[in-house]
């Protein structure tokens, strides 16, 4: 069983129209109400890869409804702590003919004290019944930030692994709870930790004091370019193949899902480099988030490049004379 942790969800109206015209009304589109938020874009992945999931969330007020709604109708199992806020919404316009997508955020939920502290009591429980526990996105303000740490430490005590893909004023302390894996994009930890990581040098420095932490994997996203990992204190370079990007929103919460899945289907570090990649690039090529199927990410796997650099590990022949 995966669990996600999503302090921060939305509810999405997605309106999709043929061509969107500036300065002028919009007509006839086409709307559809999805639960969304980075952990709950990892439960629609794990449903697609057939991995059992739960996701522990806060909803409140008339959205929240909704938001519930939506997760049944997909299919997801969830735990709700209610909250006396609503829910944040945002709105999705999709341009069909010109293949564009825009998104508008509304305000942050209030969390209150209370809220938080039965969310981390219920998070405990959450957590002794599940072999994997993903803590995703942002926090909605400082009465919520402690609640990755908390529960990444949680985490450890019942030896589960932790998978920690969030950014914001508490990044920092959940690296120090050493989360098993991180992912992070490289705009997220240069705008959240106030670091440079423009050039190959700076990223595995990055990495090898995540590693000083006591974190064990770590992946470093940038959008088309190259990703960085470390396993323990190796490290590598990761080429994925050009792709057509029509939306690259959700495609973090993919490459999440897909580490789930390997560690789930015990695959090594090089193929969960290269099925994790694979399956963030395959959900750019489309507007629907987190929606992507294990034979078409196979398909790109096959041309993803793993490519060691520093330190090379040493290959021991234990094969029986």
């Amino acid at each position: 069983m995966v669990l996600t942790v999503t302090i921060n969800p939305l509810l999405e109206y997605r309106l999709t129209f043929e061509n969107v015209m500036a300065g002028v009304p919009n007509r006839n589109g086409k709307l559809k109400l999805a639960a969304a938020g980075k952990g709950i874009n990892v439960n629609r992945q794990l449903n697609k890869l057939k991995i059992k999931n739960i996701a522990l969330t806060f909803a409140g007020g008339v959205h929240g409804k909704l938001f519930r709604e939506s997760l049944k109708n997909e299919g997801t199992d969830f735990s709700l702590i209610n909250t006396s806020s609503d829910t944040r919404i945002c709105s999705v316009i999709i341009d069909q003919e010109n293949r564009s997508v825009s998104y508008y955020f509304g305000e942050d939920q209030s969390i209150t004290n209370e809220e938080c502290d039965r969310f981390i009591k219920q998070l405990e429980k959450m957590i002794q019944n599940c072999e994997i526990v993903i803590f995703s996105g942002s926090s909605p303000g400082k009465k919520t930030d402690s609640i990755f740490p908390a529960g990444i430490e949680i985490a450890n005590r019942y030896d589960k692994i932790s998978i920690c893909d969030t950014y914001g004023k508490h990044l920092e302390n959940c690296y120090t709870a050493a989360p098993r894996i991180v992912h992070n994009n490289v705009e997220e930890v240069s705008n959240s930790l106030h670091i440079n990581l423009e050039n190959e040098v700076e990223k595995i420095e990055f990495l090898n004091s995540l590693y000083d932490k006591g974190i064990k994997q770590a992946f470093l996203t940038n959008g088309a370019k190259n990703t960085y990992a470390s396993n323990f204190d190796f490290h590598y370079r990761v080429e994925v193949p050009d792709i057509y990007c029509v939306d690259s929103t959700g495609s973090g919460d993919a490459f999440v899902a897909g580490i789930a899945y390997c560690w789930h289907n015990n695959l090594i570090f090089n193929e969960q480099l290269k099925f994790a990649s694979a399956i963030g690039a395959e959900n750019a090529k489309a507007f629907d988030v987190c929606d992507v199927e294990v034979e078409d990410a196979n398909k790109i796997a096959e041309y993803v490049k793993v490519i060691p650099i520093g330190k090379k590990m040493k290959i021991i022949d234990d094969t029986p004379n």
